[in-house]
């Protein structure tokens, strides 16, 4: 009976659509720390998460925004595969590796993609550049094969990196980035990853979704087609997109303790699996580092996490909860709050950016067919 069972769970499993697994690694803040180079790092490239945003009309996208990053998955392109690991980002809409033309030192010790040994490498004589803070990713295009949790993506379009300058690919954890946003924010007209998939007929419905573990746990990952109703027992509540562009919605304001302390007037925020932190206007930021207790900084005593609120992220009439073990980093016996301050100007009001904190509290559905994100608690 058991066996029968167990045989049943796997079969369903499989029907839920193509699971990519993700794997939680060492942040490319950590790596800088343990190599003695975070501070000055930071002096150099002063960090600004609204940079990713501000530049989604001119091919701009501010890889420091993956400092903090943890999750990680393997997807090959070409025939046969070449292995390369990706930060599959909701926040961009882009997929680029580095390529054995690269001769900057970051490629050196990066999988490179090598379109000489690829059968069904089609290349062109388009360029990509990719602005960032510590400078920039150039290449050229070029359509392959990628698979991607066992889907076969024929004819995708993507970039091969030639140069990438400064360290930060270096000491990067991941050599690529795979974007899942719309394409009205794609460099150089490439159709993203996803489209591609849906216009192939690779996916069951067309809608993903992403669960991020927390802490050490192991068991996050993409499902590309689907929903994993195991982990919508507390219900999904659908809400609809404000922009076809990121996964963006209308938030109508942050509370603790019943108290509006922040976005009192409805404000924008995108749901973004490549912002690790909670980004916040920075006209906002001081109101929320005073309302819990912290510095000017965001630091706070370890000791006052248990009485801390509850703060709630208020969207389309329903509140979704992020506790304080959620939003308090612990670090080497340092607490901080995981806002960081960002100014985004846009038509309708403030923006703001949930990032993985918030995601890891809720297993989220990302719903091209109806343009809505859905959110299950998982506590």
């Amino acid at each position: 009976m058991k066996l029968l069972l167990l045989l049943g769970l796997v079969a369903l499993a499989q029907c839920l659509g193509p699971r990519i697994p993700l794997r939680k690694q060492k942040s490319m803040r950590r790596i800088l720390q343990e190599h003695g180079l975070l501070e000055q790092y930071l002096k150099e490239h002063p960090y600004n998460p609204a940079a990713k945003y501000l530049a989604a009309t001119s091919s701009a996208e501010p890889l420091q925004n993956y400092l903090n990053n943890e999750y990680f998955g393997t997807i090959s392109i070409g025939t046969p595969g070449q292995e390369f690991t990706v930060i599959f980002d909701t926040g961009s809409s882009n997929l680029w590796v580095p390529s054995v033309y690269c001769s900057s030192q970051a490629c050196s010790n990066h999988n490179r993609f090598n379109p000489s040994a690829s059968s069904t490498y089609v290349g062109t004589n388009d360029s990509v550049s990719i602005a960032y803070g510590t400078g920039s990713m150039t290449g050229v295009l070029g359509y392959d094969t990628v698979d991607v949790a066992g889907l076969d993506v024929v004819n995708q379009i993507f970039g091969l990196a030639e140069t990438e300058p400064g360290d930060f690919f270096y000491y990067s954890p991941f050599d690529g980035i795979l974007g899942l946003a719309f394409p009205s924010i794609a460099s150089s007209g490439a159709t993203p990853v996803f489209d591609n998939m849906m216009s192939e007929n690779l996916v069951a419905e067309d809608l993903f979704s992403v669960y991020l573990s927390n802490n050490d746990q192991s068991g996050s990952f993409v499902l590309f087609g689907g929903i994993d109703s195991s982990y919508t027992t507390n219900g999904i509540t659908w809400i609809p997109l404000s922009a076809e562009t990121y996964w963006q919605v209308t938030m109508d304001s942050v509370t603790a303790d019943n108290q509006a302390i922040a976005c009192a007037s409805g404000c924008q925020a995108i749901v973004d699996t490549g912002t690790s932190l909670l980004a916040v206007p920075s006209s906002a930021l001081g109101n929320i580092q005073a309302s819990l207790g912290a510095d000017s900084n965001g630091q706070i005593s370890c000791g006052a996490i248990s009485t801390l609120p509850t703060i709630y992220f208020n969207i389309n009439g329903n509140g979704f909860p992020v506790p304080p073990s959620a939003y308090v980093i612990q670090s080497n016996g340092y607490c901080s709050l995981a806002f960081e301050g960002l100014n985004i100007p846009t038509e309708s009001g403030e923006l703001w950016i949930l990032g993985d904190v918030f995601i890891r509290e809720y297993y989220v559905i990302f719903n091209r067919a109806n343009n809505m994100v859905g959110l299950s608690p998982l506590s």
